[in-house]
C-alpha cells in the first residue's frame, strides 16, 4: 500500500504521461497508468502538469539579514520551487569558514520549510586553507568574484588565489561558479560617469559594458583549462559570452552558465522605466541582446536558469532615486520565476514541458551532483511543482511573502499558475498558503569526493 498518489501529465525525462506517481516515505516508488496503484491518499490534478520539483541554484537567504530562511523558503514554495542553493555573501558573515558553514546548517535545520544546499566561499586572501574542510561539511559549490561589491562580505579573488582554490576545488569534484565582471573597467567608468553627473538608470548599463563580462568569462576559463576545475558562470547577460563559452566546451572545458529570468525577459528599457527596481548585477542589457540571449536558452546553449534573487527593501533601493549608483543591486524572484517562465517557454514559445523541466529541475540537479532530485523516477525524492497553465493571474509585489516588495513585474498578468508545490511526498504549499512548519526543509549536502582525496 502507498502512501500516495499524484495524479495528472506527468512530466517524465523524455515525455509528458497522463498517469499516476505512487509515493512511499517520501520517495517515487512507481509511475503506471490511471487505475493501477492503491494508496491511502490520492491528489487528483486533472489536466494540470505535475514537473520535476522546480531549483533555483542562484539564491540571497542573507544579503539582507531580514529574509532568512523560513521567509525565503516560504517565497520559494508560492512559486513552485522544492529546493534552493543560497549563495555564501551573507550578511554580516559571508561563509568563508567551516564554523560559519556549520552555524548556517543548524540555523537552516530550524527554519527552512523546503530543501537547502548551501554554497561555500573563501576570503579574499589565505582563504584557500578552508576549501577542503568546507567540502567535508557539505558546500554544494563554492562561488567567488572577479568584481568587488564589498572587501569583506562580497571581496574580488586575486588571480593567484584563484588559480590556487580552483586547484583545490578540482580535487573536491566540486564546481567553482564565478560573479564575472571586470572590477577594473567598471570602476574607472563608474567614477566618470558619476563626476558628469550621469547617475540615471541607464548609466548603470553603460558603465557595465559587455567587455566587462566577456573578458572576466575568457579569464576564468582560461585558468580552468589550465587547472582541470569544474566551472561555473553565474548570471550570464550578453549572448556573446554564451558564444565564447561554446568556445571552450569545445576545447573539453567543463564549464557551464547560467542565465537569469531578467535578462530573457527584460532589456534596458526596463532598467530606465523602473529604475532601481529594475538594477542587477550585470545590468540588463539592449533590446537586442535581450533577444540573443533568448535564443541561445531556445537552442539549448545555457544550461540553466536562476533567480539571483536579492531580497532588498525599499531602505536600500529607494536612496537610488536620484543616483541610479546609489541603490542596491539585485531583485527578488523566487516566487515568481517558475511562472514567469513557463508563460514565456512553454505557453508563448511552444517549449516542450520536458525541456522547460531540464531547464529548471534536471539540470541543476545534475551540474550540482543533486541525488534524488531532478527527475521524476523511480527512486527520487517525490518532489513536485504541479503548474495549471490554464489559470492566469496577476503577480503583486505588495503580496510577495519576501521582505522585497519591489518588482519591475509588478502587475504583470501571466497565464500559468503554481496550484501545490510538493516536497518529499508532502504538500508545502497548497496553492494558497503555506502547510509546513519551519523546519520540515532538509539540508542538502554536496557531493564531495572523499576526505583523504583532497587534504
Amino acid at each position: 500500500m502507498l502512501d500516495l498518489i499524484i495524479r495528472g501529465n506527468i512530466v517524465m525525462e523524455n515525455e509528458v504521461l497522463y498517469g499516476e506517481i505512487g509515493v512511499k516515505e517520501g520517495k517515487i516508488d512507481r509511475i503506471a497508468a490511471v487505475g493501477q496503484l492503491q494508496a491511502r491518499s490520492v491528489q487528483d490534478f486533472g489536466q494540470c502538469l505535475i514537473f520535476p520539483g522546480m531549483i533555483d541554484a542562484h539564491v540571497h537567504c542573507f544579503s539582507n539579514p531580514q529574509e532568512g530562511f523560513t521567509t525565503t523558503s516560504a517565497s520559494a514554495a508560492v512559486g513552485g520551487l522544492t529546493t534552493i542553493l543560497d549563495m555564501p555573501y551573507d550578511l554580516p558573515e559571508p561563509i568563508h569558514s567551516v564554523v560559519q558553514f556549520q552555524k548556517k546548517v543548524q540555523r537552516l535545520e530550524q527554519e527552512a520549510l523546503i530543501d537547502i544546499g548551501l554554497w561555500a566561499t573563501i576570503a579574499k586572501t589565505e582563504g584557500t586553507p578552508q576549501i577542503g574542510p568546507l567540502a567535508e561539511a557539505g558546500a554544494i559549490a563554492f562561488k567567488m568574484s572577479t568584481f568587488e561589491t564589498d572587501p569583506y562580505r562580497f571581496p574580488l579573488i586575486p588571480d593567484s588565489e584563484i588559480m590556487k582554490a580552483m586547484t583545490l576545488i578540482r580535487q573536491t569534484g566540486l564546481r567553482a561558479a564565478f560573479h564575472a565582471e571586470n572590477d577594473d573597467i567598471i570602476k574607472s567608468l563608474t567614477e566618470a560617469y558619476q563626476q558628469e553627473g550621469r547617475v540615471d538608470p541607464r548609466a548603470h548599463m553603460e558603465t557595465r559594458p559587455p567587455v566587462t563580462e566577456t573578458s572576466a568569462v575568457l579569464k576564468l576559463m582560461e585558468f580552468a583549462y589550465w587547472t582541470g576545475v569544474k566551472l561555473h558562470i553565474v548570471h550570464v547577460s550578453h549572448p556573446r559570452t554564451i558564444d565564447l563559452i561554446q568556445i571552450f566546451k569545445g576545447m573539453l572545458v567543463d564549464v557551464t552558465s547560467e542565465t537569469c529570468y531578467p535578462y530573457l525577459l527584460l532589456d534596458v528599457h526596463d532598467l530606465e522605466k523602473f529604475g532601481p527596481k529594475a538594477k542587477n548585477n550585470p545590468p540588463l542589457r539592449l533590446p537586442e541582446d535581450a533577444a540573443g540571449m533568448r535564443e541561445h536558452q531556445l537552442l539549448g546553449n545555457i544550461d540553466l536558469i536562476t533567480s539571483d534573487h536579492a531580497p532588498w527593501g525599499a531602505d536600500k533601493k529607494n536612496n537610488g532615486s536620484q543616483n541610479i549608483f546609489h541603490a542596491a543591486s539585485g531583485m527578488p524572484g523566487v516566487e515568481i520565476i517558475v511562472p514567469l517562465l513557463f508563460e514565456w517557454a512553454v505557453m508563448n514559445r511552444g517549449i516542450s514541458p520536458v525541456v522547460f523541466a531540464k531547464w529548471l529541475s534536471q539540470h541543476p540537479a545534475e551540474i550540482f551532483q543533486i541525488h534524488g532530485k531532478g527527475k521524476i523516477a523511480g527512486g527520487y525524492d517525490a518532489d513536485f511543482t504541479v503548474i495549471d497553465p490554464n489559470q492566469t493571474w496577476t503577480i503583486d509585489e505588495h503580496a510577495f511573502r519576501s521582505h522585497s516588495k519591489l518588482s519591475p513585474f509588478h502587475q504583470r498578468e501571466v497565464q500559468g499558475r503554481v496550484v501545490q508545490t510538493i516536497v518529499r511526498g508532502t504538500t508545502v504549499y497548497d496553492g494558497h498558503e503555506i502547510k509546513v512548519k519551519p523546519g520540515f526543509g532538509r539540508f542538502i549536502a554536496g557531493s564531495a569526493v572523499k576526505k583523504e582525496v583532497f587534504l
